[in-house]
């Protein structure tokens, strides 16, 4: 458990690279349109008959020195806000190195039909089919690859779904994780996003930056639901 933490400094700071820091992985908190907070309570369990708030504050001192934390704000009850600079770095992480833990749900009580989004089996199957069609197109209309630049996803679209991919590492090390409802929440933020921040150009457009990340959040909510639901449609 952290008596402060450790100097060196880590890039590409995700809950994941948190969780083995503080103790247990942070829970994200709030909408993230404007900034991807999340919250732990290491200093509570790090105070050891000291008052928590003297341990938080040592705490929040040792975050402050790592790449990939824009802040760290302590709260009166000792709770700390830390301010993930970059975090697109998320989907990086979950398709360089696979999500954690997630167990498998039962597709089969999620039924495909009927085929509106009051149906939860539907609105899965259609996000995997959407994140499957972006790799498609990209391919075909030449969206690079390479040069992932994690930063670019800074859509709130794009956050909502990096929001919701964040709460990975906290929900598999819960007691409850609630996976079903989870699945079906990151789906309809990826359906949003797909519809309002679209992965590959349209028209004349050349692709850039901002479409090689989309890719990336595409292949990152693919492995997700595929991790949750073993196999699912590549089109419908």
């Amino acid at each position: 458990m952290p008596q402060g933490l450790p100097r060196p400094r880590v890039s590409g700071v995700t809950p994941a690279r948190l969780g083995p820091l503080l103790g247990a992985p942070p829970v994200p908190q709030g909408p993230w349109d404007r900034e991807a907070v999340v919250v732990s309570a290491a200093a509570l369990k790090a105070a050891r008959g000291r008052p928590p708030r003297d341990a938080a504050e040592e705490i929040a001192e040792g975050l402050r020195g790592h790449d990939g934390v824009a802040g760290v704000r302590v709260r009166p009850n000792a709770f700390l806000e830390i301010v993930l600079a970059v975090p697109g770095e998320i989907a990086r992480e979950i398709v360089t190195a696979g999500s954690p833990g997630t167990p498998r749900v039962s597709l089969p009580g999620l039924p495909d039909f009927p085929r509106t989004w009051e149906n939860p089996g539907f609105v899965v199957r259609f996000a995997h089919a959407r994140a499957a069609a972006v790799l498609r197109w990209a391919r075909d209309l030449g969206v690079p690859g390479e040069g992932f630049r994690p930063e670019a996803l800074d859509d709130p679209r794009d956050r909502a779904v990096l929001r919701v991919l964040a709460e990975l590492p906290s929900r598999a090390a819960g007691r409850e994780p609630a996976w079903e409802a989870y699945g079906e929440r990151l789906a309809l933020a990826y359906h949003d996003a797909h519809e309002h921040a679209p992965a590959v150009p349209a028209g004349d457009r050349r692709a850039d930056e901002v479409h090689t990340a989309r890719v990336w959040l595409a292949r990152a909510v693919q492995a997700v639901l595929r991790d949750l639901y073993g196999e699912l449609p590549s089109k419908l």
